[in-house]
């Protein structure tokens, strides 16, 4: 198995970790960005500027059939989800491969509902990249894309196909060991950071000097570890302790993507976030009283902004 066809859905923060590298590390036309209507007349036309960088991607739309992907990444937003899993219908080959790099925990599995595990690995993302118009500067050379099966003592065919295709395009990779725990860990760090600072209007930077903040911040991410917990996955004080180093690290002016969605007047993935704890806390029965708070207050924020 080789991995010479790719099709991104979602030229977005995400998106664009990884466009610009597979458009270098692919024969010309095996990269393309799937898009129709509007969205694709604007990155036709204006394409996307990353670090400087103008790019106009090629650009399929989802009804067009017979050439059929080896790997599709999607980086949409949740609430995109469900369409963009109709729209790569026709990307879909006998071998293909699906990393959903979104947000959350159960993409996978609506992907995999459909499509079947066959063709889906687990991934997520851990970068911090401020995209604005169609506009993104970043270090490329900071954060990472992981990826692997459930479970990776041993690497299967497809892990080591998606493996090689990212160091021959130069894409940041982790493979980790327990795919269901890195995933959580992140959600877990996503829920506490994500939602309190879309709530309180303030930048990664605020973490280190506004102790109420982290106050919020940790108890969010404690519910989010014992709902873990009532799935056998291992979270807690050791994994908020070294999340730590990582928050304190970003650029402090970042703001995480909830808030990013506010100030420009758009609708939130709040659902995904503190929506999806608060539903699973009913079901294992695990209170979940500060994500009520966070859930509710942001979706005042989001009903301001409509009116």
């Amino acid at each position: 198995m080789k991995i010479e066809k790719v099709t991104l859905i979602g030229l977005g923060a995400m998106g664009s970790f990884f466009a610009p590298r597979l458009e270098v590390g692919l024969k010309k036309g095996d990269f393309r960005v799937l898009a129709e209507g509007e969205r694709k007349k604007r990155l036709e036309t204006e394409g996307v500027t990353l670090n400087g960088v103008n790019y106009k991607f090629p650009i399929v739309e989802p009804k067009e059939k017979g050439d059929p992907a080896d790997l599709i990444i999607m980086a949409v937003k949740d609430m995109g989800l469900d369409q963009a899993i109709r729209d790569i219908a026709n990307q879909i080959g006998e071998h293909t491969q699906i990393l959903s790099v979104m947000n959350g925990i159960e993409s996978e599995e609506k992907i995999a509902a459909v499509y079947g595990w066959e063709h889906v690995l687990y991934s997520f993302m851990r970068v911090s990249i401020v995209m604005n118009e169609g506009v993104a500067d970043y270090d490329p050379k900071k954060g990472f894309v992981h990826f692997g099966e459930k479970n990776n003592e041993t690497y299967s065919e497809r892990v080591e196909a998606v493996r090689e295709l990212f160091e021959r395009c130069e894409i940041p990779y982790k493979i980790n060991t327990n795919m269901l725990h890195g995933m959580w860990f992140k959600y877990m760090a996503n829920v506490g950071e994500n939602m309190t600072c879309a709530l309180l209007g303030i930048p990664f930077g605020a973490y280190r000097t506004m102790e109420s903040a982290n106050v919020i911040r940790w108890a969010a991410m404690r519910e989010v570890a014992a709902i873990a917990q009532k799935q056998g996955i291992q979270l807690g004080e050791k994994e908020m302790e070294k999340q730590e180093k990582v928050v304190m690290g970003l650029p402090p002016l970042n703001k995480p993507s909830t808030l990013q969605d506010l100030e420009h007047g758009k609708k939130t993935e709040v659902e995904m976030f503190s929506g999806t704890v608060i539903r699973l806390g009913e079901k294992l029965g695990v209170d979940t009283p500060v994500n009520r708070i966070l859930y509710h207050g942001i979706k005042v924020l989001e009903a301001k902004i409509e009116k």
